[in-house]
């Protein structure tokens, strides 16, 4: 059996099979520490896992649920965005709940996307935008975001890139960025919202790290009249520590919801009713949630450019979300020679740059998913790999 001329060039996820390694490694009595991934290892706020239980355990919560997710979370996201990004949108009409973000980036490619209509992706960027669009038949063209730029477009270079390319529909995009952790600006917004408009393009904006590590979170919705361009994707895996639960939002104008809603309601269905109580219930918390969880994060990190300085990297501290991206010694080849050396002599897994995107091979990126404890272990083992 043949699988389908779809999956050709579709590889298994680079997290996927270095895990199988660092299992092996493990396996071995190697005791990797895992700076790699960036799922977060703290739990939810207790009252959000006290609403699961108490809802679970109701008798009548079990059924399908609604493929528009219950108006209960709905409400939440709504209030959410108004107080935090300081947008308002219509609880009935501008929401779409995901079984995590990640599906939402394969909804709207599969809504939008004909055989061999074309992308912009950023380069580096979350490696799911390009398997999402290759998946749905279309054709990435990469637009580069370098370390001169401060990691944003080239918008000259987009402007040929379209010119180019008429069937070019969509634009990915990213701020905070990740990896780079390069934050937004009012006026980066807005140029993307001016250059979509001037060319009928749609935006799609991927928005879940925009409370980590930052004290002004911003929506692109935000800037005015861009519902017509713009779809945002956020997430409650980041910033309300609930990965595992799946807990996504797609949010935009009432037309493009109503569109990728046709595509998702025959993919899959609502989310468990518990869940989605909880995660209105995680969506209300206050100022002191955030400022608590960057406490930790802020330690974190001051670990992280600890263990930088030691192997010698460059990097910003004007960095947000869940990474610290750095630039590679001159000694190594690229981001993945300098990954596996750490890995093989420090027992220490950091991500190579390479895997978001040519631009970003000469780069690797620590997760900070991981407590003081096994940093302060990184560290000092790494230290003993340099002083050899």
């Amino acid at each position: 059996m043949k699988t389908a001329n779809r999956l050709a060039g579709i590889g298994e996820y680079y997290f996927s099979t270095k895990l199988r390694e660092i299992d092996e490694l493990n396996r071995q009595g190697k005791d990797i520490i895992n700076l790699g991934i960036g799922s977060p290892d703290l739990p939810p706020h207790p009252e959000v896992i006290k609403v699961l239980q108490d809802e679970a355990a109701k008798p009548n919560v079990h059924a399908y649920q609604s493929y528009k997710g219950s108006p209960v979370l709905r409400k939440a996201i709504s209030e959410w965005y108004e107080r935090w990004y300081g947008v308002n949108l219509n609880a009935d009409s501008e929401i779409l709940p995901l079984i995590g973000s990640k599906e939402g980036i394969v909804h709207i490619c599969m809504t939008y996307l004909n055989d061999g209509d074309k992308v912009l992706v950023p380069d580096p960027g979350y490696p799911t935008y390009t398997s999402a669009v290759k998946l749905a038949g279309g054709i990435c063209i990469g637009y580069e975001l370098k370390e001169e730029n401060g990691w944003t477009p080239d918008w000259n270079q987009l402007e040929v890139q379209v010119k180019n390319n008429p069937e070019i529909k969509l634009i990915f995009a990213n701020y905070p960025h990740m990896p780079t952790g390069k934050l937004p600006t009012k006026d980066l917004f807005e140029k993307f919202v001016a250059f979509a408009r001037k060319h009928n393009l749609l935006i799609v904006h991927d928005n879940p790290y925009s409370f980590i590590l930052n004290e002004n979170p911003m929506s692109m919705l935000a800037v005015k009249d861009s519902k017509d361009v713009v779809l945002e994707l956020n997430s409650l895996s980041k910033a309300q520590n609930m990965a595992g639960w799946r807990v996504g939002m797609l949010v935009g104008a009432k037309e493009r919801i109503d569109e990728v809603l046709r595509f998702k309601s025959n993919m899959d269905s609502g989310m468990f009713l518990p869940v989605q109580l909880a995660a209105a219930k995680a969506l209300g918390l206050g100022k002191d949630w955030y400022n608590q969880l960057n406490v930790t994060y802020q330690n974190r990190r001051q670990k992280v450019y600890e263990l930088l300085e030691v192997l010698e990297c460059d990097f910003s501290r004007e960095q947000a979300g869940l990474f610290v991206w750095a630039k590679v010694p001159s000694h190594f080849k690229d981001g993945y020679a300098m990954s596996d050396h750490v890995l093989y002599n420090s027992r220490v897994f950091i991500t190579p740059g390479g895997i978001f995107g040519k631009a970003g091979e000469n780069f690797i990126r620590v997760s900070l998913c991981c407590n003081e404890q096994k940093l302060e272990a990184s560290l000092e083992r790494t230290k003993l790999t340099v002083a050899k």
